[in-house]
């Protein structure tokens, strides 16, 4: 708690380090442990028998101030303050994490459930919001020439290190056909190692270059700050690092869960099933051709029962000589009043949000797509967070050797495109190498590298060669077919046709009858395989079955006209049309009514014209003429055209409507056969009419 404002705010800079671990690593399938630093469920259905990780450190620097050149950085008199470039906004952003994998391992208890235990240490620093101009005072000195004004607004820094042993629990959920779904949680212990933070509130600051008197008449610049600001830490940061404790007091529970969906379109290729029906998946190869993910991690927090929150109110005016000699933050009381003193608030783990989708595009070649989201604000006190980021990764892989290029989009530093490989127990690789060496003003850079003992599935054997894995195959040995279990099918009988698809493997047959010789059943001399019913007798003719008389009119089908509607012998078969049917069909026909002097048909009578319509279907052989009559209001010729019209306008109704076209005719007689006299409305109204009769043949 001993440094100076401003070595403390550009040393963080320097080394602070994005949220974001392994960068590219974690997309392997063959990653192993390291597959519950994103989500738990990865260890379920895994690629090895055990993966152990010795040691693992991950590493990226990342802000919105500073634009280095990598090239230039690595020479002996690079002064980053001095020839880096500087892009001062009114909200810049540092943002930092170190993770440091310790041993840890992963094994498989079987088919459906694996574990976790790991190891591992966490450091978590995060400025925001600071004006840039405000660090550019801080770290130049004042112009004591010039006046200023800056209103740094809000601001919050927090800086959290936590060591932590997890242990995490996954289980397949559902393994069906082509759907495949796995969760995990990850339970761990929090051991708080230090923690800081503060925040300032409406903070602003002016320079007068000649506000201020010195005794002797000696006029120098004055300094007006104005706000609130509070700080917090942990006790064991109050003295000197080589005393540094751990605090005891300072534990806490944190949580992980997630779950990932694999759509698997070729399980079949990757299952076999046994002679007792066992089944049995190949686990050492990846059998999805897309793979997503979702996971939430980091939830929880510690608490600090020994720490210290101090307020002040920094509302002063101070000479140039006065603010400029305050180079610690136990120095600020002697300027400025603190208002309160509280316990340390708690100290939040960085939750976040991580959506992932991979593709297999042939076993070897992957692209990955992954974003990692932030669930914890930057503008609350003592929260540490990550900063959200995207990443397309493409990758090969295989069991022994993979190399991935990552393409990723961070929050305050822009584009980065990294490179990373895996070599049996070796990983290497930075989110950032390639952008790093392209550029001349990178604002991140990254390093991750560690060492595992991976101890991978063993591919199952399969001696004979015949596709089907040993473990499986009930004859090892000799090729044979799966559906025999990797057994050759026998033809016992000698008639070609293999006893798995032969009805009669005890007797010689034929192969279209499944290998049986062919019967004739009901001894009609039709063998079944001609015989269209070869339990009932029947003449050849009808292909074996005996004539059938559906309608039971004791016509047989093969002589009726109406197969399926009984009828009477005198009308082949068919119905025929009673008087009393004729007689309704002209008291329906009679009641259609047409628009005035129209051949359309009023609405009101289709409900009638149905009817009509039912009746015709029920003799379906028998053929009607649609008549029309008028009355003798009017020209003859007139009259005799209207009712041609009215009577092909119901003809039309009923085709539309289902009635075969080729049964109905239709004329128009005019007024030249009234059934009533013309003289009377009544009498006319009569004889305007339509009516439908039998054509009798």
């Amino acid at each position: 708690m001993k440094e100076t404002v401003t070595t403390v705010v550009l040393l963080l800079c320097i080394i602070s380090v994005k949220s974001q671990s392994y960068i590219g690593f974690l997309t392997d399938n063959y990653s192993g442990v390291h597959g519950v630093i994103s989500n738990p469920a990865n260890i379920v259905d895994s690629r090895f028998k055990i993966d152990v990780n010795l040691i693992g450190a991950s590493a990226f620097a990342a802000n919105d101030y500073y634009g280095i050149n990598f090239n230039d950085a690595l020479k002996n008199d690079y002064d980053i303050q001095d020839d880096a470039k500087i892009f001062p906004k009114d909200k810049n952003n540092i943002i930092g994490n170190v993770d440091i994998l310790g041993p840890s391992f992963m094994f498989n208890i079987n088919k459906e459930n694996a574990i976790a235990l790991y190891s591992r240490a966490r450091v978590f620093y995060n400025i925001s919001e600071i004006n840039g101009k405000t660090f550019e005072s801080l770290e130049d000195g004042f112009d004591q020439n010039n006046d200023f004004i800056v209103n740094e607004g809000d601001l919050f820094f927090s800086g959290h290190s936590w060591a932590e042993i997890g242990i995490s629990y996954g289980r397949i959920i559902m393994n069906k056909e082509q759907h495949f779904i796995k969760g995990g949680i990850t339970l761990k212990y929090l051991q708080g190692l230090g923690n800081v933070y503060a925040s300032g509130t409406n903070l602003s600051i002016s320079y007068d270059e000649d506000g201020s008197t010195l005794p002797g008449g000696i006029t120098i610049g004055s300094v007006t700050t104005s706000g609130e600001m509070n700080y917090g830490y942990s006790k064991n940061l109050e003295d000197d690092i080589d005393e540094f404790e751990i605090v005891n007091s300072a534990v806490g529970v944190g949580v992980d869960f997630g779950f990932v969906y694999e759509w698997r379109p070729n399980y079949q290729s990757y299952t076999s099933t046994d002679s007792k029906g066992n089944i049995y998946g190949q686990r050492d190869v990846n059998k999805y051709k897309l793979k997503f993910g979702l996971s939430l991690t980091d939830l929880g927090s510690i608490k600090y029962d020994d720490g210290v929150e101090e307020r002040y109110d920094i509302n002063n005016v101070l000479n140039e000589n006065s603010f400029e000699s305050i180079d610690d933050l136990n120095e600020i009381e002697n300027f400025y009043t603190r208002s309160s003193t509280d316990d340390i608030e708690k100290a939040i783990l960085p939750t976040a949000l991580h959506i992932n989708a991979d593709w297999n595009i042939n076993q070897k070649f992957y692209i990955n797509l992954n974003s990692d989201i932030s669930l914890t604000a930057k503008n609350k006190v003592n929260r540490s967070r990550i900063a959200n980021i995207m990443s397309l990764t493409p990758r090969f892989e295989t069991k022994w050797f993979s190399f991935y290029s990552p393409l990723s989009i961070a929050q305050h530093s822009g584009f980065q495109w990294g490179a990373g490989f895996r070599a049996g127990p070796l990983y290497v690789g930075s989110g950032s190498i390639v952008s790093a060496l392209i550029s001349s003003e990178i604002k991140a850079a990254d390093v991750y590298a560690g060492l595992k003992v991976p101890i991978y599935q063993s591919k199952p054997k399969d001696k004979d060669e015949d596709g089907i894995l040993d473990k499986v195959d009930d004859c090892p040995e000799i090729k044979g077919p799966e559906d025999n279990f990797g057994c050759p099918w026998p033809d016992t009988d000698g008639d070609t046709v293999l006893d798995k698809d032969d009805q009669c493997p005890e007797e010689a047959g034929a192969i279209e009858n499944s290998g049986c010789p062919w019967p004739d059943s009901d001894s009609d001399g039709l063998l079944d395989k001609d015989d269209t019913c070869p339990q009932e007798a029947g003449p050849s003719e009808n292909q074996g079955c005996p004539w059938p008389d559906t309608d039971g009119d004791t016509i047989l089908d093969k002589d009726d006209n109406c197969p399926n509607i009984v009828g009477t012998v005198a009308n082949n078969g068919c119905p025929e049309v009673t008087d009393e049917v004729q007689k309704k069909l002209n008291e329906y026909a009679k009641t259609i009514l047409f628009d005035s002097g129209k051949s359309s048909i009023k609405e009101e009578s289709n409900l009638v014209l149905n009817d009509i319509i039912n009746i015709l279907k029920e003799y379906s052989t028998a053929k009607f003429t649609v008549e029309g009559h008028t009355d003798s209001a009017g020209s003859n010729k007139l009259n005799q055209r209207l009712s041609d019209s009215r009577a092909n306008a119901v003809k039309n109704y009923l085709v539309e409507n289902g009635i075969d076209q080729f049964r109905l005719s239709a004329i128009g007689y005019g007024e030249d056969r009234p059934i009533t006299s013309n003289k009377t409305r009544a009498g006319r109204a009569k004889n305007r009419r339509v009516e439908i009769n039998l054509v009798k043949e």
